[in-house]
């Protein structure tokens, strides 16, 4: 079986993520895996783990040069032949609905986050089958578009168990890490993610300050990329740092391929969100590595968090309330990787996708 995956582009993020780990394990199977993107810097790694990628401008929303990217797109499609195609995205959805017209290819769609309600948003319900990463999403849908529930899968991101495995992290990447922010003996809450307005990173820092009065060991890393129109955003959080004197106590370590370490060497690791997360792949990643974990109560992370077990729930942007549910968190102990293989794994996600494709054959 050939299958086609459609999404923007191939770089950070958790969706390019989901792509790259599902294509890696469909070739493991015996699947032949395309991706179609505008490229990005994971293009490698997909091509390492055996797929092949077609660079096709699937991103822009240029109206005016749609008409030619459709056709290329179509050309592509004709050539690959492919057994069935994965949406993961509006533009590329859009695409195809035009480039398939005569095609007639079986097409699955994967709604990833509570997009805009709207006709132009509809198109991810289009789709012979839908799936949604969490129940969330698929209320949110089903709320505002006629999807029966025949037509949908509800598949969370699957979280690869061979990476977030507290017996197999690297040690000598953690001894570097805590020398590098002077870690050691120092209480250590975490946010992992790209430096967005949504991650509301703002509570984060006025948390950490918070707690910094009765907790002086306390210290906040922000791990993550921050893309070129978002160096403004970076720069007021640093702002507020030095405004509420935590320059010694709050790091931003940038982006890292070691985010297992990082939720190991954490006390309590943080999800911020303004907006619904669609899943929560990193609450469920650090709860894998026998971290706890405090969220703002809305969207996908309520199937993930396991309130008093696990994690907590706070008010959206509230700091005094994210401060307490910190050091609530931190008493916290659980087996989290048996927790997530049991009901997060990546193997559990792929094997529920292949089932769906094989139904739309």
């Amino acid at each position: 079986m050939r299958i086609v995956q459609l999404l923007p582009e191939l770089n950070e993020g958790g969706v390019e993520r989901g792509v790259i780990e599902l294509s890696r394990e469909l070739v493991q199977r015996g699947f032949e895996s395309v991706v179609i993107s505008n490229g990005g810097k994971l293009v490698e790694a997909l091509e390492r783990d055996g797929a092949l990628h077609v660079t096709i401008n699937v991103c822009s929303k240029n109206p005016l040069s749609a008409p030619w990217r459709i056709f290329t797109l179509y050309r592509a499609l004709k050539k690959i032949g492919p057994d069935l195609l994965h949406v993961r995205s509006r533009v590329p959805a859009w695409m195809v609905f035009f480039a398939n017209a005569f095609l007639r290819l079986p097409v699955v769609a994967t709604v990833h986050g509570f997009n805009s309600v709207g006709f132009y948003s509809s198109i991810m319900t289009k789709a012979d089958h839908v799936i949604c990463v969490s129940g969330a999403i698929k209320d949110f849908i089903q709320k505002h578009y006629r999807v029966s529930d025949e037509k949908i899968s509800v598949i969370p991101r699957g979280i690869d168990l061979t990476v977030f495995n507290p017996a197999t992290i690297d040690r000598s990447f953690i001894e570097a890490f805590q020398a590098r922010f002077c870690l050691h003996d120092r209480f250590v809450v975490s946010t992992v993610g790209r430096i967005t307005q949504l991650k509301d990173l703002e509570t984060f820092i006025r948390a950490i300050a918070v707690l910094k009065k009765d907790i002086p060991n306390i210290v906040g890393l922000i791990v993550g990329g921050i893309r070129e129109d978002k160096h403004a955003y970076a720069a007021s959080l640093q702002t507020l740092c030095d405004t509420l004197a935590l320059s010694d106590t709050v790091f931003f370590c940038g982006s890292s391929n070691n985010v297992a370490e990082i939720y190991a060497l954490s006390d309590v690791t943080l999800s911020c969100s303004k907006k619904p997360e669609s899943f929560g792949r990193s609450v469920a990643e650090a709860i894998a590595m026998n971290t706890p974990v405090v969220a703002t109560r809305h969207g996908g992370v309520l199937d993930i968090v396991q309130e008093g077990v696990n994690g907590y729930f706070s008010a959206i942007g509230d700091a005094q309330d994210l401060a307490q549910k910190i050091v609530q968190a931190k008493a916290l102990s659980f087996d989290g990787y048996t927790y997530v293989k049991c009901r997060f794994s990546l193997e559990q996600m792929v094997e529920k996708t292949i089932g769906v494709y094989q139904k739309r054959l």
